[in-house]
């Protein structure tokens, strides 16, 4: 007959159990890590807590562990055995001896993601600054990227979500920094879904305009929206007067928009990156479905939606098809496809740049003003001002390399 046999249980030491805090310092090469432990495994002691970090080949290797107990070994002994390691290693050790784990973190827990181009001292200064001032303690600092743009992102404790966002957000005006800050949680690494608007965002273009431009009549549909952003017109005003002025164009000219197109810098790499860690992608226009349509199918996009121009006997009648698509139309439309991902809400990234984006900002568990009118950078969660679409990956916690790695193993046409 056989038994089975059940692990002890262990806990995390206690306040009142002596610990030794390990710091190792020094150039980086293989086998040091190992090295220590090796040393530390001699004085039969548990491992509390580990950080190891590398920069420019330079490591700084803390460990923090109990006190030894067994085998007669004592404190002096360990703290002999490990400077001697480290002097022959060619490395600086310091031991601290100390009681219990580190202190417990505040309550409220947030990512902050600060992105510069470049990113200085004094940016950097002013956003610590700002953390301490309202209450928050940063635990962690780390390099997501330093291409396209340097972005880091600080793990700080002690104060809720929601003031912490607002008080970056004025900070980063300030100085001219793009700030995230998200609450920490499982879900930031849950399936999201992402939805991004198109023009002046996914794309460099205004698709009517590309339209005006063949029809020749730019300067009409360049007012029309004048009078839209001084308040004059509403949005679906506005569509249907620059529509009408298409009035006549051939279809083939469809054709030709298609191909003037020009997606932003870096969203190829956006696209491919979150669909290789299993995110799901659309867009939502206010421009025209013979154009997204054909961006969901090249850019293998789950979802898409827009207006649709009438096209009879082979010419364009200036007017479009259906219910419009406007700024209370995104936020519905997100929310479909939310429903349709089977992703809640509060997992939904949105992307856009107008004040026609903003319902969908807001409605979005986290919405991201892309080089976007003062206003629509006032009213989002976050904004990104640098001309690369694929640094919002950073703002979610992906890392260059996780964004490289997506490249290698992402085929060319996904």
């Amino acid at each position: 007959m056989s038994t089975s046999h059940t692990p002890p249980v262990t806990s995390v030491p206690g306040d009142d159990v002596p610990t030794l805090l390990v710091k190792i310092f020094g150039k980086d090469r293989p086998g040091i890590t190992a090295g220590l432990f090796d040393t530390l495994a001699a004085f039969d002691v548990d491992v509390v807590d580990i950080e190891q970090v590398v920069t420019r080949g330079r490591i700084v290797l803390c460990v923090l562990v109990t006190a030894p107990e067994g085998n007669g070994a004592t404190e002096g002994e360990l703290r002999s055995t490990v400077h001697s390691w480290a002097d022959e290693q060619q490395l600086q050790a310091e031991i601290i001896s100390g009681i219990g784990d580190n202190r417990p973190r505040g309550v409220g827990r947030s990512h902050v993601t600060v992105l510069g181009h470049p990113l200085t001292a004094e940016s950097t200064a002013a956003i610590a600054a700002r953390i301490t001032g309202v209450g928050g303690n940063i635990d962690r600092i780390f390099r997501l990227a330093k291409y396209p743009v340097t972005a880091v992102e600080f793990a700080v404790s002690g104060t809720e979500t929601e003031p912490l966002r607002t008080a970056l957000a004025l900070e980063g005006a300030a100085l001219g920094v793009d700030v995230a800050v998200v609450a920490s949680g499982l879900q930031r690494r849950a399936q999201r879904l992402v939805v991004m608007d198109v023009d002046s965002t996914l794309i460099q273009d205004e698709v009517i305009e590309l339209f005006a431009a063949h029809a020749g009549c730019e300067a009409e549909v360049a007012e029309v929206t004048a009078r839209a952003m001084r308040g004059e017109l509403d949005f679906e005003q506005s569509l249907h007067e620059r529509v009408a002025l298409l009035a006549g164009l051939d279809e083939s000219v469809v054709d030709k928009v298609r191909s003037e197109v020009r997606l932003t810098p870096g969203a190829r790499t956006l696209i491919r990156t979150l669909k290789h860690l299993g995110y799901q992608v659309g867009v939502v226009s206010g421009g025209f479905t013979q154009v997204t349509d054909d961006l969901k199918e090249r850019l293998g996009l789950a979802f898409a939606a827009a207006n649709t121009l009438e096209v009879v006997d082979g010419k364009l009648t200036g007017r479009v098809i259906g219910d419009v698509v406007d700024r209370a139309g995104k936020a519905t439309l997100l929310r479909r496809f939310a429903a349709e991902a089977r992703v809640p809400l509060a997992q939904t990234v949105a992307i856009g740049d107008g004040a026609n984006d903003l319902d969908m900002l807001n409605a979005a568990g986290l919405g991201v003003a892309f080089n976007a009118k003062p206003v629509v950078r006032e009213a989002a969660h976050t904004a990104v001002n640098v001309p690369f679409l694929d640094t919002v990956l950073y703002l979610l916690g992906i890392t260059r390399e996780e964004v490289e790695a997506a490249q290698t193993h992402t085929p060319e046409d996904a």
